[in-house]
């Protein structure tokens, strides 16, 4: 188990939240599928909590209002030292800012915003909450990767934006692009070209650690949950690609290293 609470450097992944029509029913899935217990959050965002896990922030939910038909998705957050100036330059660089920035009451300041491709994430300038405060632990977020058409050109706005340093995996039939803030991975861009679903278009993809991926694959099924790729071996540990019962799509992972 490791403490995750320090303050993150600009454009490190710090939170990951997700928007739902069915708050309660969402909150008894990933209570059971994850042992997160809730809290309630600011409320200048409206019906939202807080997931704990050992009592720690791991990840927040909220409730969208009755007639907002926004597709379900859970959302990354990578940090910034000012969300007003992030936000301008993701609308220099190409991207579009369509929430805020705004005040999350002392909790911090954010912006929901989409890269030129359309994938949508969040900016978050803490304020007393840093964001994810526990890591290396089932149930928590481990890791966060865009998958996109081509990663090429989105790169640069990522670089330009958030000062990352992106180093390609080469390989004739791989496009993949890992992400490091001072020599450190922290996310990556993953192209698949014409296997990005139809449905969905370019994403940032949201990886929860499991203790055992094969069974939290059936219990996601037993919840009223899909799996969408079965697990499956990867050089990253065994990976399954599911989606909760309002079609939120995650992967869950087993280490390599567990």
């Amino acid at each position: 188990m490791t403490e995750a609470a320090a303050r993150r450097a600009p454009g490190a992944p710090c939170w990951v939240s997700l928007m739902v029509h069915a708050l309660s029913a969402t909150e008894d899935f990933y209570g059971r599928l994850f042992g997160w217990e809730f809290r309630p959050g600011p409320e200048e965002l409206g019906p939202y909590v807080r997931a704990l896990l050992h009592g720690r922030e791991v990840a927040g939910i909220g409730q969208l209002p009755p007639d907002r038909h926004l597709p379900i998705a859970w959302t990354t957050y990578l940090a910034s030292e000012d969300a007003d100036a992030t936000a301008e330059s993701i609308r220099c660089c190409g991207g579009t800012v369509a929430v805020g920035p705004l005040e999350a009451g002392r909790a911090g300041r954010l912006a929901i915003a989409s890269d030129p491709s359309g994938a949508v994430f969040g900016v978050w300038q803490a304020g007393e909450h840093l964001g994810t405060a526990l890591a290396g632990e089932p149930g928590t977020p481990v890791w966060n990767e865009l998958v996109t058409r081509e990663t090429a050109s989105v790169a640069k706005f990522y670089q330009a934006v958030f000062g990352f340093e992106a180093e390609a995996v080469v390989s004739a039939d791989f496009d993949y692009q890992t992400l490091s803030l001072e020599g450190r991975p922290v996310a990556a861009l993953h192209g698949v070209g014409h296997g990005l679903p139809r449905d969905r278009g370019p994403h940032w993809m949201t990886y929860f650690e499991v203790a055992d991926t094969d069974e939290a694959a059936a219990q996601v099924v037993e919840l009223g949950g899909h799996v969408l790729q079965p697990p499956r071996e990867t050089s990253e540990g065994r990976l399954a690609t599911v989606a909760d019962p309002e079609g939120a799509v995650f992967t869950i992972q087993r280490s390599a290293g567990h």
